[in-house]
């Protein structure tokens, strides 16, 4: 079916307006990967607030995007892709002169809301734009700009933090910002709403926000605070009994957060299920190797920026090559392909990095596991976007983009905790102080174990969505 206002220009130039956002809000999650020591160091946060910075932004993220899905349906995705870009903007100015670390977790919290609403809506306005016959290249320019934008953020986020300051890490957004509302502003169209008579789901977003932030509080602090400790215990204990109560109520209700029912068919619950667990992987090995180059090897932030790029060159190389195979071959062997190419990586990172080791095969792994991602990403989102009934794009991409940030933010919770749960409070510190680390020889292989722990643990959620992504069945209209 062809897209409404489909001209020959139009669609590229929706284009031009969503890779702008992407590249702001993809811009600054490299850019933090690499940038947090410096951060951490200058509020003297400690180990639990350092991993904040990263879990704010994330948590909220993942929320504000299922909600954000929902809305866009009902009240316009332009409107609120201009608001989101314009949150985002102005708080990326903000959160440079935060006066402590609490003012810039709340600014973070501010600044994942205006991120999800860009994100929330960049699938679906590409998706309204191009016709079906070339939303597939449309589709896999969006994922070449997202891996180009990881490919700079480490350099700019390392680069800024060793030189200029981290507050130039969130000022660098601000002219590009108002540059995209400009062009925002003047060049998409609006669409007639479908679901403007729809009610928000309150009961939900309450639900999902309560139930989810439980989780995350269990897995950062556990090791921590201990497994045992009242907080940790509490975190559990609302993401147990909250979630199914969250999914009885989406189930009954009448205009669903999450419409449960874009799970019912195979093809669509095992693409979100493959969606969820590529992010989950792929995330926690670019967080995971910035911060062992400069704990473990020592490296300014600049040098781990550089040290993980390989990760996102192969994202650059592979994704115009996903998006040319994606409108030839089905996307189940498309993204298992995808997946499996991230597992080699993975394995080669688990067994060659270490304290000593050559650079080039972990150069190698990382390759593999960017460009694994980049050939997953685009028959996946394709697969789900071209059925989907235009009124229903929104929601159905909120749930892709949602599943996909929790696999982020669940990833970094879990990973982070995998790494320091075997270590003591000293060393737990030393993860986040970068090359300012002062360790011995017994305390480097503690730490070398740890993140191998955790890039095994990347590799089994890998190795489950080549799975998920092989049972997903033919293609079908929904």
């Amino acid at each position: 079916m062809a897209a409404p206002h489909a001209s020959s220009r139009y669609p590229w130039l929706v284009l031009s307006v969503t890779s702008l956002g992407v590249i702001l809000t993809l811009l600054n999650v490299g850019t933090l990967n690499v940038a947090l020591p410096v951060i951490a160091k200058h509020f003297h946060a400690t180990a639990t607030t350092a991993n904040w910075i990263l879990l704010t932004y994330m948590l909220f993220n993942t929320v504000f995007i299922l909600i954000f899905g929902r809305l866009a349906d009902m009240l316009g995705r332009r409107r609120l892709y201009i608001v989101g870009l314009t949150l985002f903007t102005l708080v990326s100015l903000l959160i440079g002169i935060s006066p402590n670390i609490w003012v810039l977790l709340g600014l973070r919290a501010l600044q994942a809301a205006g991120g999800a609403l860009v994100i929330t809506n960049t699938t679906p306005l590409l998706t309204d734009a191009f016709p079906e016959r070339t939303l597939a290249k449309g589709l896999g320019i969006n994922v070449l700009v997202s891996s180009a934008a990881q490919l700079v953020g480490p350099v700019i986020g390392g680069l800024f933090a060793a030189t200029l300051g981290w507050r130039w890490v969130f000022w660098f957004n601000v002219p590009f910002g108002i540059i995209g509302i400009v062009w925002a502003a003047f060049t998409l169209r609006s669409l007639p709403s479908k679901g403007s008579n729809e009610r928000f789901d309150l009961a939900g977003n309450i639900l999902i926000f309560i139930a989810l932030s439980g989780a995350i509080l269990a897995l950062s602090e556990g090791s921590t605070l201990g497994w045992t400790s009242p907080l940790v215990l509490i975190g559990a204990l609302a993401f147990i009994v909250l979630t199914p109560v969250f999914l009885r109520v989406e189930w009954t209700s009448k205009s669903p957060l999450l419409d449960l029912r874009l799970f019912a068919k195979r093809r669509y619950a095992m693409a979100y299920v493959a969606a969820f667990l590529n992010a989950f992987a792929r995330t926690a090995v670019v967080l995971l190797l910035s911060l062992y180059y400069q704990t473990v090897n020592h490296a300014d932030a600049f040098t781990a920026g550089l040290a993980i790029l390989p990760v996102t060159v192969g994202m650059l190389v592979a994704a115009p090559l996903s998006g040319s195979l994606t409108g030839r071959y089905d996307a189940r062997l498309l993204s298992s392909l995808g997946l499996g190419l991230s597992g080699v990586g993975l394995v080669i990172l688990i067994f060659l990095i270490g304290p000593h080791s050559a650079y080039l095969p972990a150069a190698i792994g990382m390759f593999l596991v960017g460009a694994g991602s980049a050939l997953f990403l685009t028959p996946n989102t394709s697969s789900i976007m071209t059925t989907i009934a235009r009124e229903r794009r929104g929601i159905a991409n909120g749930v892709r983009s949602m599943l996909q940030n929790m696999g982020q933010v669940v990833s970094t919770a879990l990973s982070l905790m995998i790494v320091t749960s075997g270590l003591a409070p000293r060393l737990q510190a030393s993860i986040y102080a970068g090359n300012a680390a002062n360790l011995t020889d017994r305390d480097l292989q503690l730490i070398d174990n740890g993140f191998r722990l955790a890039l095994l643990a990347m590799l089994l959620a890998t190795c489950i969505g080549i799975c998920a992504s092989l049972v997903r069945g033919k293609k079908e209209a929904m």
